[in-house]
């Protein structure tokens, strides 16, 4: 039985109406599944996330740009519509997109007038028209070139990117054999990697980072640390949530999560908020300097955000220097002199009794003294 591959339609949705329904039509003939926000229902989660975690899940992204740019996200100041492109396009998901063109676009504005056409943000549509236009894209007057490009491209997406879509459970082979042998090798490979580790430790513990990696690390340090990432609506991700400020540089961030981060942020349908959080917020973020890199889970349908060598390096500079900071600052501490100390001694207990001494035995010579 033929898998099913889950196709994802973006566009504005009130100008392209007939356009999108010409799209889901193809899809369905194909023998696939079409996905886009008309279909959803709202939940907990931000309108973004929501459309991050369908276009993440599916196989193809497909863009219908028409004459409208759309409603704009707030926080960026872009249209989800060219949120939704730039966020599959850098998660390498498989995409095409068809274009209106000019004299189609003029045709339809006779037809139904001038709603079809941008008036707030014209010169955000022309640019995000021609960033399109130079990646994977074709042209279309009608629907009817809107259904024969799905037709033409999907299998064409299939066969280059090895795409393998959605199955049936029932046409799923039972798998608890293997399922539980894995589990197995899983416990043995973890205690197996503990040992590895500690003898990685003992044989590379008086290894340094080399002099053109201490630059390289410490000049993405400092910008790490300039760089301030908006946590106001995430702070209940984390156990002190209510005393951290509303924004927090990418370095704090990324090293109070090194631990997530070193095991691994999926995207799993059960996924927590903190990892909500690492692979859709703190992640892509990291990745853009090579600290993670997303990549596809074999078997399963979600992706991962895994270290790379560089950001394994990274962390262990980062914590080295902490650490030689806590031991200076004791060593500093150990060795600097204590006279606030000695001070306060000497007047408050020896000298008082030394004056009553004197005052006794020889009043008049302690007199003289003082005269002199």
């Amino acid at each position: 039985m033929k898998n099913k591959l889950q196709v994802f339609i973006s566009s504005t949705y009130l100008d392209l109406k007939e356009e999108r329904q010409a799209a889901v039509e193809s899809i369905l003939k194909s023998g696939n599944l079409p996905a886009g926000m008309e279909l959803f229902t709202a939940g907990n989660k931000s309108q973004w996330e929501v459309i991050q975690r369908w276009i993440t899940d599916s196989d193809i992204y497909m863009l219908i740009l028409g004459g409208r740019y759309g409603s704009i996200e707030p926080t960026s100041g872009l249209s989800y519509t060219e949120l939704e492109y730039d966020f599959a396009v850098s998660s390498g998901k498989p995409f095409f997109a068809v274009v209106v063109n000019e004299d189609a676009l003029e045709a339809k504005v006779k037809e139904v007038g001038s709603s079809v056409l941008e008036k707030e943000h014209p010169a955000k549509l022309q640019d995000f028209r021609e960033k399109v236009l130079s990646k994977m894209s074709s042209f279309f007057s009608d629907h009817k070139d809107v259904k024969l490009s799905v037709l033409e491209t999907i299998p064409q997406l299939e066969e280059e990117h090895e795409l393998t879509g959605w199955v049936r459970a029932e046409n799923i082979p039972d798998t608890k054999a293997l399922t539980d042998e894995l589990s197995r090798l899983h416990v043995e490979n973890k205690e197996l990697s503990g040992q590895v580790q500690k003898l990685s430790n003992n044989t590379n513990r008086s290894k340094a980072p080399t002099a053109k990696e201490a630059d390289e690390f410490e000049e993405l340090r400092e910008i790490l640390s300039e760089i301030e990432v908006d946590i106001s609506s995430s702070k209940h991700v984390f156990n002190n949530g209510e005393t951290l400020p509303d924004e927090m540089s990418l370095l704090s961030l990324a090293y109070s999560c090194k631990e997530a981060i070193m095991t691994g942020a999926t995207n799993t349908y059960d996924m927590s908020d903190l990892q909500s959080f690492l692979f859709f917020t703190l992640c892509p973020k990291l990745q853009t300097y090579e600290l993670v890199q997303n990549e596809k889970v074999p078997g399963v349908k979600y992706r991962r955000y895994a270290t790379t060598k560089k950001g394994v390096k990274f962390f262990a500079f980062i914590e080295k220097g902490i650490i030689k900071k806590k031991k200076a600052k004791k060593a500093t501490k150990a060795a600097a002199p204590k006279p606030s100390k000695v001070t306060k001694k000497t007047p408050s207990k020896k000298a008082p009794t030394k004056k009553k001494a004197s005052s006794k035995k020889a009043p008049s010579k302690k007199t003289t003294a003082q005269k002199k």
